[in-house]
């Protein structure tokens, strides 16, 4: 058996295929750590201890392939769509034609509803997902119904039958009531409306009386609801993630030891660029924003072809507005060169990769020149073909895929999106769990969730006055009462508080 090689598998999410000598798919797995679970499957002494299925297994594969993703949850769904399309026989799990939920509204219905489907059709209807987690997308449909007040009966509006015997959501305030006439349909149409936009992600509104919901449930030690508003959380801010689609290119690795193989990938870059030696340090710099939200960049280092996390760095964007990816690169390229700059010129890369094709390179030479810094080795590395584009070529560079600079560059720029995501998300998620009660001085923790109790969301705490917040509130005063209202009022009308 020939020895496996770490290195050569990334530590990320994804999906991993075995292949037996004559090229056939035999098994189908996915990980959150790549590296880890192919470094389990590769153990000599797994060949000799393991259960006789997995002994089989391991010596039935000549090759295998990997598939990163960016999330666990997009490995769960493609190694779900592989294993039905392959049929590896030794994949018992995920053979049937059950498929994973969406969440699909008919805005053609008089009064829309969220409907839980398994199959996406032609058929004019907005759909959400696929889904891998069914009771979390189940609760999260629940939470949004019962929020804004949406009919949860069957049928393209609600039946005739309701009426008479009186819907118990309708009874109990979950539902607007339109099989009574409850609700106008105009009015029905802005609360669909309105959950459509949690949905997309463009409901902020929504997502802070959630983490209000969830903190209020965690302070009276309500932990299982607590945790189930979370997962609800987690499931709301994965429908307007990257999609699943957008994959990078599948990397094919043979068993077998590499370790020349990135000594010879620099030497390759070397001759490539006609640099002066082979890079040792090489920069790559990739951005991150949803709809020009949380616009954050990051830069990586790798050092001698290896990843050297002390080096990474990230960046908020200030300057560049909207969805601008061009600015956004000329922006972090200007900080970090300059910040090099101030400090002498010292650790200035041998090689400058940004992630994207000509704009992206020409926003970065142009961050460049005007910094005063000339002779900088500087490309750009697209996704859709991977070529390779250099300063003042006319076209740009395709390398074969079995390349040793190639896959040194495909690292790296998967290592530079990675890390601008992760910081992406992380801005995200700590916004969803931020009140701006937390911002006024004198509301601690305690009485925040008192009034976060008594009045259910920020939303409905600015409305009330404050002579109404002080009589409804234990431990809050009348001045402290007009503070929290004239701070609410005043963040409402978009002044700083």
């Amino acid at each position: 058996m020939k020895r496996f090689s770490p290195q050569d598998v990334p530590n990320a999410p994804g999906v991993y295929i075995f292949r037996d000598a004559a090229g056939g798919v035999i098994y189908v797995g996915k990980a959150k750590s790549l590296r880890r679970r192919l470094s389990s499957y590769f153990q000599p002494s797994r060949g000799r201890t393991a259960d006789p299925k997995l002994r089989a297994l391991i010596h039935s594969i000549a090759e295998y392939e990997i598939r990163r993703t960016r999330t666990e949850g997009e490995a769960l769904l493609l190694e779900s769509q592989l294993v039905k399309e392959f049929s590896p026989r030794y994949n018992v799990d995920l053979r049937d034609d059950k498929r994973f939920l969406l969440i699909a509204v008919d805005p053609a219905e008089p009064f829309p509803r969220l409907a839980l489907v398994r199959v996406r059709r032609p058929d004019g209807r907005v759909y959400f997902g696929p889904f891998p987690r069914a009771t979390i997308v189940r609760d999260t449909v629940r939470w949004l119904s019962e929020m804004f007040r949406l009919r949860t009966c069957g049928g393209r509006e609600p039946a005739e039958t309701a009426r008479s015997r009186h819907c118990l959501n309708d009874q109990i305030g979950r539902c607007s009531g339109p099989c009574r006439d409850g609700v106008t349909r105009k009015e029905y149409a802005i609360r669909a409306a309105r959950a459509l936009s949690v949905l997309r992600g463009e409901n902020r509104e929504a997502a802070e009386g959630l983490a209000e919901q969830m903190r209020v449930a965690a302070s009276e030690r309500r932990f299982e609801d607590a945790a189930r508003l979370r997962d609800i959380a987690q499931c709301l801010l994965a429908m307007h993630e990257v999609p699943a689609g957008a994959e990078p290119a599948p990397h094919l690795r043979r068993r077998g030891p590499a370790p020349e193989s990135v000594a010879a990938g620099l030497a390759e870059l070397q001759q490539l660029l006609n640099l002066p030696a082979p890079p040792r340090r090489i920069e790559c710099f990739d951005n991150s924003n949803i709809a020009g939200c949380f616009a954050v960049g990051s830069m990586v280092c790798f050092l001698d072809g290896r990843p050297a996390p002390r080096e990474y760095r990230r960046f908020r964007i200030r300057a560049a507005e909207g969805n601008d990816d061009f600015a956004m690169m000329h922006e972090v390229l200007s900080r970090r060169c300059a910040r090099l700059c101030g400090e002498g010129g010292r650790g200035m890369p041998d090689l400058v990769v940004v992630d994207g094709g000509a704009g992206q390179l020409r926003a970065a030479g142009d961050a460049l020149a005007g910094l005063g810094i000339a002779g900088q080795p500087l490309i750009a590395l697209a996704k859709r073909l991977e070529e390779i584009y250099r300063t003042g070529a006319e076209r740009p560079i395709l390398l074969p895929r079995h390349s040793h600079a190639l896959h040194i560059l495909q690292a790296i720029r998967d290592e530079a999106h990675r890390f601008a995501l992760t910081y992406n998300r992380q801005l995200r998620r700590r916004r969803l769990t931020e009140s701006e009660l937390d911002d006024i001085p004198g509301v601690g923790g305690i009485r925040r969730n008192r009034l976060l109790l008594e009045f259910g969301s920020v939303a409905r705490l600015a409305q009330a006055s404050p002579e109404e917040i002080a009589s409804r509130v234990p431990g809050i005063g009348a001045e402290l009462a007009g503070q929290v209202a004239d701070c609410l009022r005043r963040r409402r009308n978009g002044k700083k508080v």
